[in-house]
């Protein structure tokens, strides 16, 4: 994505920002990392697994504010260069088929009677600094927003907002892309929490389902990254629907993960 993708107007520039918050909560590492943080605290016998996505979304968005609100003030001396538009593209392409290749593997090794585990990448060096508590978790999400994607993204999304009204747009964009991944990485935690107080056969079931759908959404993602590298005759898609079809079939896999057979009443509640 680049600046002259995103719209022109305050309005729908926020209803892109919200998307990419909703599909950045997807993202391979986070869906991970949540997943380990959540079981250790689930072990410990701690209250607060619940809301270990939550934490770790907040920690996140409180960097994306920041490097909002200082790209927003250097953005009139500043412009992003066009090779570092196409590294990141690069970048989150190779990224995005590794975490394929990576989910694949890990589904397969995966035994019939085991809960299928996401894996990431970034989430194998910091995941276990967020085991301390609360505040480590909002910690270690803070360290995966210091990140080429994250940060990129965030000046992206700044200075087109800035130029809309200044850092109060660039604030705007920053706090509804916040709230956009807040919603997915602390519905992420609330359904890993229910799936691992169930052993059922459709508790079994969605895990794997939610695994199959991250392969699926970085196959997809990637394959669209690819064309639009590759081929100055691509069709382009409306700028919604592939942040669109992402959070759609990631979202699809939640909710049945939510209605399996074997759940009970006061489960789904």
């Amino acid at each position: 994505m680049d600046l002259a993708a995103l719209p022109h107007d305050l309005l729908g520039l926020c209803a892109v920002v919200l998307l990419l918050g909703l599909r950045h909560g997807f993202d391979a590492d986070h869906l991970a990392t949540i997943d380990a943080l959540t079981r250790h605290h689930l072990q410990r016998g701690s209250g607060q697994a619940r809301g270990i996505g939550a934490l770790f979304s907040l920690g996140h968005g409180v960097v994306v504010i920041v490097v909002a609100l200082a790209v927003s003030q250097l953005s009139h001396r500043w412009q992003v260069p066009p090779w570092l538009m196409a590294f990141g593209a690069w970048t989150s392409i190779a990224v995005l088929l590794l975490l394929a290749v990576l989910n694949i593997a890990s589904l397969r090794r995966t035994a019939r009677h085991a809960h299928a585990r996401p894996v990431g990448l970034r989430g194998r060096w910091l995941g276990d600094l967020g085991r301390g508590g609360p505040l480590a978790a909002a910690g270690t999400g803070a360290l995966f927003a210091l990140s080429f994607d994250t940060l990129s993204l965030a000046a992206l999304f700044a200075v087109s907002a800035s130029h809309h009204g200044g850092w109060q747009a660039a604030l705007l964009c920053a706090l509804v892309f916040t709230g956009g991944m807040l919603a997915t990485d602390g519905l992420n935690g609330l359904w890993i929490t229910r799936l691992l107080r169930r052993s059922d056969r459709g508790a079994l079931a969605a895990s794997r389902g939610m695994g199959w759908a991250v392969v699926a959404v970085s196959l997809f993602t990637a394959g669209l990254g690819l064309i639009g590298q590759l081929s100055v005759d691509a069709v382009e898609l409306p700028g919604l629907l592939p942040g669109g079809i992402v959070v759609g079939v990631l979202l699809a896999a939640f909710l049945l993960g939510r209605v399996s057979p074997g759940a009970t009443a006061a489960e789904r509640v």
